[in-house]
């Protein structure tokens, strides 16, 4: 049995920047963006060239809310984090982004998210996680019950996307 790849989130490193840029601005139409709250994704903004977009991220210092999902080392997609409010409360939401469907149906997505709330429940005072995401988006929903997420809540028919309406669900996994 062939050894499973080398999966691990860590701070964005300059030879990033170019695999980040592409599926953030320069990839016309790219497919996650039909599974990452679609919603959002209406009209494509004025592309940003390499260099202005590498300029304005180097700028910016490294978040720790922020990590590159790497495969084999390889920058593949990203997670995020923030606090809801009132700071302090131990409230942090995650997202989660891998960016070509290449790397999608293999366990990457749920391997990055449970690394990702585990660093998070590490690194923070979060008492409760959450993600957000959509009815139509079910892998994220399968993924996120395999590492311990329960559905807390399902607005329906909150979300417009293709001519349907979808409902928005929230997912929780508490510390412990």
């Amino acid at each position: 049995m062939p050894d499973s790849p080398d999966l691990t989130l860590r701070g964005r490193l300059p030879d990033d920047l170019p695999t980040l840029w592409r599926w953030m601005h320069a990839e016309p139409d790219p497919e996650w963006q039909r599974w990452d709250a679609p919603y959002f994704h209406t009209g494509q903004p004025e592309p940003l060239p390499f260099d202005t977009y590498r300029e304005q991220t180097l700028a910016r210092p490294v978040s720790p809310d922020l990590r590159v999902i790497a495969l084999d080392g390889g920058c593949i997609g990203q997670v995020s984090r923030h606090e809801e409010a009132p700071a302090g409360g131990g409230w942090w939401d995650l997202g989660i982004l891998i960016f070509d469907p290449g790397h999608w149906g293999g366990g990457l997505g749920t391997r990055a998210l449970d690394l990702w709330a585990a660093a998070t429940f590490a690194e923070t005072d979060a008492h409760v996680l959450t993600l957000t995401t959509w009815g139509g988006n079910e892998r994220m929903i399968r993924a996120a019950a395999r590492v311990g997420f329960h559905e807390c809540a399902r607005i329906p028919q909150a979300r417009a996307w293709a001519g349907q309406r979808w409902d928005s669900v929230k997912l929780a996994r508490l510390r412990g």
